[in-house]
């Protein structure tokens, strides 16, 4: 078996850094929409964001990770802790109510309203299986 010792890392240049912090703060802006549009899962976004902040900036990851509404998230899904009821509960009402004006109102076909309803349905048993946080 290989040592798997871990050696220093190199330095970013500017330009990845740059990069990197940019591909970081679209995520967090893409797991902030995900807040009010339920089809955009929210965690997810946030993880990817804070795995490129961890490598190119400790200032935005820490901003990131200590933040007073997403660190608790971030920090409950990486040590297990689920999701609390109330926030559940949120979630998929939000959800329906999306999902539910957006096959009324905006689409006409038959189809895509059933690919909604199994999508609101599948995200909903999922987050009802997500184990809930104790207090």
């Amino acid at each position: 078996m290989k040592n798997l010792e871990c050696k220093d890392r190199k330095p970013l240049t500017k330009a990845k850094k740059i990069t990197l912090i940019s591909l970081g703060c679209f995520f967090v802006g893409l797991g902030i929409l995900g807040i009010f549009i339920p089809v955009l899962p929210t965690t997810p976004f946030l993880l990817v964001a804070a795995a490129l902040f961890a490598k190119s900036s400790e200032t935005m990851y820490r901003w990131l990770t200590c933040n007073r509404i997403f660190g608790k998230y971030l920090r409950n899904y990486w040590q297990g802790k689920g999701i609390p009821l109330k926030i559940k509960i949120f979630a998929i009402s939000l959800l329906w109510i999306a999902i539910g004006f957006s096959a009324y109102f905006a689409v006409k076909i038959l189809l895509v309203r059933i690919i909604l309803a199994v999508v609101a349905i599948a995200v909903t048993i999922h987050i009802i299986y997500i184990r809930p946080a104790k207090k």
